[in-house]
Parts: structure tokens; sequence; C-alpha cells
């Protein structure tokens, strides 16, 4: 397999806190956050995961995702940073690390992000969708942190389109995960803007969503990638 492209030449220094945010309806209990922060553990990485739930997920918004990253970041202290996001979570990751305060982050880790979810992904409910949804002024959702239905506001939606990750400029090393059974993101959307992005490493996997059943192939290219193991290749 070959190494990740983009890594700094000191790739081999290890990260000193790794920041998880945690993808839509989903908690920083889910099982991809347990395991990074139980692998890292072991090396004595710092780790955090802000919950993007609270104060409340009805309330939810991309803006205030990135704000509390944002604090999450700050308080970190440590540097390198990296950051690892899930689905809604990697889209967040992307636009933190191109904003002004986030130069502390130095690579990135995306596990099947919703990078359209700013537009397409959110227009797969169909303009009837779209138009109840701002009428009611919310959406039912099932939320998988929680284990029951939950709605989220319109808010979301308004707020979401106002953020492109396909215009993202920063260069980062980045690897990204991603299942080409995904039924919430779309493998083509994922492989295209990794196509145009020479710092981007794409790994397209036989797996789900979830990516559950790559999660031990996920840890140990991470784990080097994380400059916490040192690669067998040269």
């Amino acid at each position: 397999m070959p190494l990740p492209a983009g890594l700094p030449d000191d790739a081999v220094t290890p990260v000193a806190h790794v920041l998880y945010l945690h993808g839509f309806a989903s908690s920083p209990a889910s099982s991809k956050a347990r395991r990074f922060e139980e692998e890292l553990a072991v090396h004595g990485v710092g780790f955090s995961c802000p919950d993007f739930n609270q104060p409340a997920f009805e309330t939810l918004t991309v803006t205030r995702m990135l704000a509390d990253t944002r604090r999450a970041l700050e308080a970190a202290r440590g540097r390198p940073v990296a950051v690892i996001g899930s689905s809604l979570g990697a889209f967040v990751a992307v636009h933190a690390a191109e904003a002004a305060w986030g130069r502390d982050i130095d690579r990135l880790i995306l596990l099947a992000p919703a990078l359209d979810f700013g537009g397409n992904r959110l227009r797969q409910l169909g303009d009837r969708g779209l138009d109840e949804w701002r009428a009611s002024g919310r959406l039912e959702v099932f939320h998988y942190g929680d284990n029951l239905m939950r709605h989220v506001g319109f808010e979301l939606y308004e707020d979401a389109a106002r953020f492109d990750a396909f215009g993202v400029q920063r260069v980062l090393p980045t690897l990204v995960y991603q299942g080409r059974q995904d039924e919430s993101v779309s493998a083509d959307m994922v492989s295209g803007w990794a196509k145009e992005r020479r710092h981007v490493t794409l790994r397209l996997v036989e797996d789900g969503h979830q990516l559950t059943a790559s999660l031990d192939q996920i840890w140990t290219e991470a784990e080097i990638f994380l400059g916490l193991r040192a690669s067998s290749e040269k």
C-alpha cells in the first residue's frame, strides 16, 4: 500500500493531539470515535471530540459546529494537531482547516466525507421535501447517537448552503476513506473531489457509510499517517 500523498518531511513526528468530529445525528460515543480514542491513548496522544448535539440537536448548524471545533482546537494547545472528521464532521473539518483560526491543523483524515452536504446532498430531499421542511421548520431524522427519532431545524439547510467544500484552497496532507457501497455519500462525488487535489490520498473500500468492516485497515494506516508508527515502505 503506497503511503499517503503530501505528508510533511517530518511525518514520523507524532501528532500531539487528535480532534475527532463526529457525523450528523451521531455523538462522541460512536464506534469510530471510541476506537480512535482507545488507540490513541496507547500512544499517549491527546484526544477530544466535541458533542455537536449540544446545546440542542434541533438547532444544529454548520456555523455552530465550526465554533465548537474552534473552541476544541484552542483547548488542545498541542502542535501538531490532526483532525479526523466523519461524514458531516468531515465537511466541517475541511472548512476548519481553511479558516484562519485553523492553522494549527496540519493534517486531515476524512471518513465517508459528506463534502456536498452544503448543496447536492441536502437537495436529495427533492423540491417537495425541501418545501415541506421550510414550511414546517423541522425535519424528522433518526438520531443514531440517541437511537430515536428527533428533528432538526431548517436553519441547518440554509446555513450549510453557505459552505462549499469544493472551493477550499488550503493544501494539507489528507487521507480519505470512502465505501463503495455507501448509500449516504456518493463515492463518485468523493473521488471527484480527491482527483483535483494532489495532496489527497483516497482509499476506496468495499464497505458502507459506517465503514465498520474497514476500521482495522483505517487504523493501521492512520497510525502511520499520524506519525505514531514507522512505515515499512521506503
